[in-house]
């Protein structure tokens, strides 16, 4: 996919209705109150030197802020929004509904709108889950304050 296809399956999350029940779709995975795109997924790094590791990881945030950018026209301006005290108030036992409970594992920030069309939050972040393992450009589309 390219940055045009990736806006038009956020745009178009935006609109459809949640699954009911949490598990994997035709786009990455949902649940009630959310819509979670797995928009592009990299290779791994177990044989890498750091090098391809880096490149990588910047170029998907390249692609992040060049998709923010698409979607600034339908949008508007995002904010930045960092998952760390999520990510502390989950590990702490605090009850952190989804979908921000389990991005914030993997997710350190996002870029992070309030739909004007729905009033959803629709958000993009880069995940990682270990520095071995593929990064993943995602897209989350919720309507459950991230606050």
């Amino acid at each position: 996919m390219d940055i045009a296809q990736w806006a038009e399956t956020v745009l178009a999350l935006d609109v459809r209705d949640f699954p009911a029940e949490r598990g994997r779709t035709a786009y990455g995975s949902g649940g009630p109150g959310y819509h979670l795109a797995e928009l592009a997924t990299s290779g791994d790094f177990w044989e890498d030197d750091g090098t391809e590791r880096e490149e990588t990881e910047a170029q998907f945030g390249f692609e992040r802020e060049a998709l923010a950018q698409r979607l600034r026209e339908h949008l508007g301006q995002a904010d930045h929004f960092g998952l760390h005290s999520t990510f502390e108030r989950t590990a702490a036992g605090e009850d952190v509904d989804e979908p921000w409970a389990s991005l914030s594992a993997h997710v350190p920030d996002l870029l992070l709108w309030r739909s004007p069309r729905t009033g959803r939050w629709v958000a993009l972040g880069v995940s990682q889950w270990d520095r071995e393992l593929p990064f993943q450009l995602l897209a989350v589309v919720t309507d459950v304050d991230p606050y």
